[in-house]
């Protein structure tokens, strides 16, 4: 892969939270509706709530996959540039309490970064959640998509997003690999977190960090570009050579 091939791919990921701390928050509305979420999940899938589980009870754990129900809190990018021809990465993060403010500055280096058709945007698992969630959440706050994500009724093959799960999957649809898991047989040396996925609302609403929360996030970003790196038999970043900011 050619240098300004990999120079035009922007990786992300997004952390979110439950729309609010607690589902007596909700309105009445969005409660009768989550319930009803609840009820529709419980009834597909049983294996996920045990049967004592309370609709409040789900909403605190599981709202904030749900884009109707939940909020983006964090979203980092990453982007590969190359000096003294040796490849760097420079990682950065929109964060805060205004999903809606994050979201508009997000767009804006979109429509910056993505001035070719070759641009394209990179993740883990991003087709399936990181872009719908944040074309939802865009729309919901009254944001315009940018053009690189009005893919609304697109055929599958017209998305040129990169996929690195479906990258892993090699036409195997039947199982969901993280990517915790893909750093660990590729043998990619990660930070070691000081939290996971699951701490991130607990982090967000009761120690109200929402840096701790896009450091977290930035080191998944520089995860998914090392493991893409490695599905493309390339050679992986130097820690030395990576920059937060």
């Amino acid at each position: 892969m050619l240098q300004y091939e990999l120079q035009r791919i922007m990786f992300l990921d997004i952390e979110t939270v439950p729309q609010t701390s607690d589902f007596s928050e909700l309105t009445p509305d969005l409660a009768h509706l989550w319930e009803d979420k609840f009820n529709l999940i419980h009834k597909r899938m049983p294996e996920k709530y045990s049967e004592e589980t309370t609709p409040a009870e789900a909403f605190s754990n599981s709202a904030g996959i749900y884009s109707e129900f939940g909020k983006i809190v964090c979203i980092s990018v990453g982007f590969i540039f190359f000096q003294d021809n040796e490849m760097h990465f420079r990682t950065k993060s929109f964060c805060g309490d205004d999903e809606k403010q994050l979201l508009t500055d997000f767009s804006e280096l979109l429509t910056k970064f993505c001035t070719t058709r070759e641009h394209t945007l990179c993740g883990h698992n991003i087709k399936e959640f990181d872009i719908p969630y944040i074309c939802r959440r865009m729309l919901i706050n009254g944001i315009k998509l940018p053009g690189i994500l009005n893919i609304s009724g697109k055929k599958p093959w017209e998305i040129f997003f990169i996929d690195t799960l479906e990258l892993w999957k090699f036409g195997d649809f039947k199982n969901y690999t993280a990517l915790k898991l893909l750093t660990a047989v590729f043998g990619i040396p990660t930070p070691k977190d000081d939290i996971d996925g699951s701490q991130v609302a607990e982090v967000y609403y009761k120690e109200k960090d929402v840096n701790r929360i896009a450091v977290y996030c930035q080191k998944d970003v520089v995860a998914t570009a090392q493991v893409f790196l490695r599905l493309n038999g390339l050679d992986l970043i130097k820690s030395e050579n990576i920059q937060f900011i």
